[in-house]
């Protein structure tokens, strides 16, 4: 490789003797360092960009690991110790990241030492002609800064451009385990097995476990092990098989390497029934050993939690939590008796009382009457009650408030839940789902979104990862991320090309690009011949030829949409209601669009999302009182991380009778002005965490 210009190594010199002048505070930060070097956070972030291809956040955490590199292998400080001296607040984080950026932990920093030297390469220019104000900040010896240094510029240079970087992270997947015994009733005890072995392992943070839905679909299918390695983007399987003989337990345990069918570690346990939860444990220990996984203390309190003393309670738990997984109706409906029976024997059975909740949750989910909530609510305030750190019962009462509508209170619950399982899936999906519509903030959505794709993105059957890089595609549109959009929902159609809410999601972002109404309109009319059933697409139609001023052709659309609706039940549009009403009243049904109107002021009343106050706008525009959506128009542009789709306002025919007045224009342009602000900030925030 050619050296590089000495300007170039001057400025990352610079900026790393900052760091190590700042290494022991946890605070300093992208922000502190930008001020240090007299320049504009965005210049410092475009900079080191330019120069590293890599954010400065990773670059401030790799220094940091450096010179933790050096304390480990050259003093007798702890592992807690060093962590504390290079400004990580948490020994668990300096662990992880440790071991991601070295491919090993921490504690066998001393014993690689003579690996580490071998490693160290000499940097394209001589210290010795680093400028004055390089060696006047210099904190520790010549020798250290010397390995320091190298291993930056290595990482930085040499790798730079290779579509070959090493990747550290640990992933594993659990297969369906087999049922031995000709007994197919025991089968919910094996998928029982199966199931904690997995939620056990999803607990470790430094590891990534992929879901049961996507291996669920190997149960019978004749693949081999690098065939599936492949498929799931994943490192290491696990395969059992087990029965249960009177009160004994037997199961057979196999690690396997992904990529070779290589057999790393088995085996066979024989245990009695009322050692089930021991054996559990130990399984999952003995699987984080053999691939040299760590785990934190608070992670083992996690796993070696008994959730009941009474085994026949923990029976009734895992019957009724095969039917859950199923998820129908019926299924949902059989599933709580059994975990109502668990109650019963072991009342103070957290997991039984959240498992419930999530039934009743999943009842009740499009209902148009709820029934449940009561339930819900008691259900997941005694999960809490008996096991406050317990990801399951975190996301009962999560649901709880979801169900009722109060997503603020929901969100701290999943958030804390994703602490005690960071591997969760749903809990991923929940909160990325808030920080859509919900609790509108750009950069969690954004970040949770990815966090599904991280969790599950390359793995399971293409109908599923097409549906998490649909969602990674939203978020990054709806925060006016249009080319990362339009990347992401192609990985979506790739993975499924009939999948048609990525057909119409890419056809609204090239909408946001060219705003062509009929051309959108006649793409979507086209999209709809995949499923001429999907009432959300109808919906969609009739709204674009509404757009259009076409009520006759946006009443066709609609009345098939509020057929499917009403005969389902569904309520899912409610903020859509306004503009069905003025369709209908506009095809002369004038009865009926009165009481849609009237629905969409009953739903403004009471909602008290972000979105309150366009609703009003829309709705006073809709009546022709001017000054009335100004004024509402203004309210709503003080307002934080509203959708990509609202600076769309104008497009809509109730905004005709304000649209050209001043006042209303200079409202609209606040809404914008602020949207690009926002989105200005997400890209900090996304480009300093390495994720954009």
């Amino acid at each position: 490789m050619s050296p590089m210009p000495v300007s170039d190594n001057d400025f990352l010199r610079e900026i790393t003797a900052l760091i190590e002048e700042n290494i022991a505070d946890e605070q300093f930060g992208v922000s502190e360092l930008a001020g240090k070097m007299n320049m504009s956070r965005s210049n410092l972030l475009r900079k080191v960009k330019k120069h590293t291809d890599s954010p400065v956040n990773q670059l401030i955490r790799e220094v940091r690991l450096q010179r933790g590199m050096e304390l480990l292998r050259t003093t007798a400080l702890n592992v807690s110790e060093v962590s504390d001296q290079v400004g990580f607040g948490s020994v668990s984080y300096f662990i992880k990241c440790f071991r991601e950026y070295y491919g090993y932990p921490p504690g066998e920093a001393g014993k690689r030492a003579a690996d580490t030297d071998a490693a160290v390469v000499v940097p394209p220019v001589p210290l010795e002609h680093a400028p004055g104000s390089w060696s006047s900040r210099l904190r520790w010896g010549g020798l250290a800064l010397i390995v320091v240094i190298a291993l930056v510029l290595m990482r930085y240079y040499v790798w730079r451009g290779s579509a070959a970087k090493p990747s550290y992270e640990k992933s594993i997947a659990v297969l369906p385990f087999k049922n031995d015994s000709g007994d197919s009733t025991n089968l919910y005890l094996i998928n029982g097995l199966m199931e904690s072995t997995l939620n056990n392992l999803q607990k470790i943070r430094d590891l990534r476990v992929i879901s049961r839905t996507s291996t669920e679909k190997y149960r019978h299918m004749a693949k081999s092990i690098p065939e599936m390695a492949r498929e799931l983007n994943v490192q290491y399987f696990i395969e059992g098989s087990g029965q249960k003989v009177g009160d004994q337990i037997l199961l057979n345990i196999q690690l396997i390497e992904g990529t070779t069918d290589k057999h790393l570690w088995s085996r066979q346990y024989k245990r009695e029934a009322k050692d089930i939860f021991a054996l559990q444990q130990e399984i999952a220990h003995s699987i984080a050993k053999e691939i040299q996984v760590f785990i934190t203390p608070e992670e083992a309190e996690q796993i070696e939690k008994i959730p009941t003393e009474d085994l026949e309670a923990y029976d009734q738990y895992m019957k009724g939590g095969e039917l859950l997984y199923e998820g129908s109706t019926e299924s949902l409906q059989k599933s709580i008796a059994f975990f109502q029976n668990a109650i019963q024997r072991d009342p103070r059975f957290a997991k039984a009382y959240a498992a419930a909740a999530i039934a009743y949750y999943y009842l009740d989910l499009f209902q148009i009457n709820k029934k449940y909530g009561k339930e819900i609510s008691e259900y997941a305030d005694k999960a809490l009650l008996y096991d406050e750190k317990s990801a399951e019962s975190l996301i009962a009462k999560a649901l709880y408030f979801m169900h009722k509508k109060e997503y603020k209170d929901a969100a701290p619950y999943l958030e804390k839940a994703l602490e005690y399982n960071p591997n969760s899936g749903v809990v991923a999906h929940f909160l990325s789902e808030l920080y859509n519509g919900y609790l509108p903030n750009a950069a969690k959505y954004i970040e949770y979104a990815l966090l599904g794709v991280r969790i599950d993105g390359g793995s399971g059957d293409s109908s599923t990862v097409s549906y998490k890089y649909l969602h990674l595609s939203n978020a990054l549109m709806q925060a006016g991320f249009l080319d990362e959009a339009l990347e992401y929902i192609d990985k979506s159609l790739a993975y499924k090309p009939d999948n048609p809410f990525s057909g119409y999601l890419r056809i609204y972002i090239l909408y946001a690009r060219n705003e062509d109404l009929p051309g959108t309109c006649t793409a979507l009319v086209k999209e709809l011949k995949k499923d001429t059933t999907n009432f959300i697409m109808l919906q969609e139609i009739g709204k674009m030829y509404y757009f259009m001023r076409n009520y006759a052709e946006a009443y066709k659309y609609y009345k098939r949409y509020i057929a499917i609706a009403e005969e389902k039940q569904l309520d899912i549009f409610k903020h859509e209601n306004l503009k069905i009403g003025i369709v209908l009243q506009h095809v002369g049904q004038e009865e009926k669009g009165r009481a849609y109107i009237d629905a969409f002021t009953r739903y403004v009343e009471t909602d008290s999302s972000i979105y309150r106050h366009a609703s009003l706008a829309a709705y006073y525009s809709y009546l022709g009182n001017a000054p009335k959506a100004i004024e509402h128009m203004k309210l709503f542009a003080k307002e934080q991380d509203y959708q990509y789709w609202i600076l769309f306002f104008t497009v809509d025919p109730i905004a005709d009778s304000v649209k050209d007045l001043p006042e209303f224009r200079k409202a609209m342009q606040q809404v914008r002005d602020r949207f690009w602000e926002n989105h200005k900030k997400v890209r900090a925030t996304l480009e300093e965490k390495g994720l954009l």
